[in-house]
């Protein structure tokens, strides 16, 4: 295989491992979120699907941030359980206002850059953002969000001819699913003054 394949086959192992840890809400997670980042956002330049890689590039930093944030709100839980803060309806606004605005600006920005696919990266690109944002303030329905930019990416992948990610990709659909289910039978709220009460 070319090194590009390779890169592709280790991005789908460390992916793979990635939603795992994200599923049993493991801050080792955000360590591996770095080097699949990485590993991803080298893929994406390679076919010029300049969304993903800045999606990819974000990760990594994003990474840094969930695992400070995952670590505090993690002592506030006992062991097997799952961590959780409400969604404010201000946020869900908000994130509604910044994905509208970013997907318009980023499809017109891709199609002068040259991008393979404009629409699919900028869709998938932006819903990525908000629930990768929403993943580090451990809200249940970030779930949701990466159900549909898991199929949007897939599809990307597809039409780019990145078939090792759009495996990772599609098993990210189903791992979604399950992973809000297992979110919401195990989480616990945790509120701002630190007190804990059942999710509901």
């Amino acid at each position: 295989m070319q090194l590009t394949e390779w890169i592709e086959l280790f991005a789908m192992v460390t992916g793979v491992l990635y939603v795992l840890l994200e599923i049993l809400q493991k801050n080792a997670m955000w360590v591996v979120g770095i080097a699949t980042g990485a590993a991803c956002a080298y893929s994406f330049s390679i076919q010029h699907s300049w969304g993903m890689v800045g999606l990819n590039l974000y990760y990594v930093v994003m990474s840094v941030v969930g695992l400070i944030r995952w670590t505090k709100d993690s002592a506030a839980v006992e062991e097997g359980q799952i961590h959780l803060r409400p969604l404010k309806k201000s946020t869900a606004l908000w994130s509604t206002l910044i994905y509208i605005a970013g997907s318009l600006a980023m499809i017109w920005l891709f199609r002068r850059f040259g991008d393979k696919a404009p629409v699919l990266d900028a869709l998938a690109t932006m819903l990525s953002v908000i629930a990768t944002w929403w993943l580090a303030e451990s809200h249940l329905q970030q779930w949701l969000l990466w159900i549909v930019a898991d199929v949007l990416t897939t599809a990307l992948c597809l039409v780019t001819g990145q078939y090792w990610l759009s495996i990772l990709y599609l098993a990210y659909v189903f791992s979604a699913a399950y992973g809000y289910y297992h979110w919401k039978k195990k989480g616990i709220v945790v509120n701002l003054q630190g007190n804990n009460t059942a999710d509901q």
